[in-house]
């Protein structure tokens, strides 16, 4: 019998792998330490920088630059993955939006223009409905599959101000996530959810650091931390759990309180 973590002899796909301190980054790492030959997308050249330190640690790796959130891009990975003859078994929707200061991280309220709203859904919930419907027909046709999208606790579980269209998009997420699980059970595959809270990457605004160390946890997480959820999910050994989303939020959703302990009034008790 496989051991329940080992990933010999699958394929993995991993998008939004090209920042070095990203969640994606991480997670292809940690794949491809458990075995998996791995492939790697972003949006730029840097892609292939992320999948030469992989093959420098012995990891078998490649990268494909390509956009996700429309069909046209969609195309260009599946032309890709044919000419190298790589079929993947594993997916890591983890493309996605990344702020790189405060002023872009707030894209409205619900008065925000349709141009930001349809923007905001593309690049959040369109890349993963694109990757998977790529990769999808490879899983069916060996009988085995998993589908590990990364969502956040922004949308499903809470929201930050003047961002709907990232709610949305990351709640949808989980919606997809749940369709899937139910559509594809019974060909072997499985499609669960990870929701980070703050997690400490190289993209991590100020703002966010400071909300980090406000969690019971008392500091943001790391990119590490949440690549061993998706490993786990990833694996044979979550065979039997699928449609669920994981929180990895240093119990910050679970907290009722913000401030140090000792000092906070308790609910209804001013």
């Amino acid at each position: 019998m496989r051991p329940a973590w080992d990933l010999t002899g699958r394929t993995a796909l991993v998008t939004g792998a090209g920042s070095a301190t990203g969640i994606g980054f991480a997670a292809a790492r940690m794949l491809g330490e458990l075995g998996a030959r791995v492939v790697l997308t972003a949006t730029t050249d840097r892609v292939r920088e992320r999948a030469a330190e992989l093959a420098a640690l012995g990891i078998t790796a490649s990268g494909i630059v390509c956009t996700l959130d429309d069909e046209i891009g969609a195309r260009v990975l599946a032309e890709a993955l044919a000419a190298a003859g790589l079929v993947p078994t594993i997916l890591v929707n983890n493309a996605g939006m990344v702020a790189v200061d405060d002023a872009e991280m707030l894209h409205g309220d619900v008065t925000t223009s349709p141009t930001e709203w349809d923007r905001g859904l593309a690049i959040n919930l369109s890349t993963a409905f694109h990757a998977t419907r790529t990769v999808v027909g490879f899983m069916r046709a060996a009988g085995w599959g998993r589908i590990v999208t990364v969502s956040s606790v922004s949308g499903p579980v809470m929201a930050s101000r003047g961002d709907v269209a990232y709610a949305a998009a990351k709640a949808g997420l989980v919606g997809l996530t749940r369709a899937l699980a139910v559509d594809e059970a019974a060909r072997g595959i499985t499609a669960n959810a990870v929701a980070p809270g703050w997690i400490e990457t190289g993209s991590q605004l100020e703002s966010e650091a400071i909300e980090g160390g406000l969690v019971p946890a008392g500091r943001s997480g790391t990119a590490v931390e949440v690549a061993s959820v998706i490993s786990w999910l990833a694996s044979p050994g979550a065979s039997y759990v699928t449609g669920q989303t994981i929180v990895v939020d240093g119990g910050n959703s679970i907290a009722e309180e913000r401030r140090q302990a000792g000092g906070a009034c308790r609910p209804g008790r001013g």
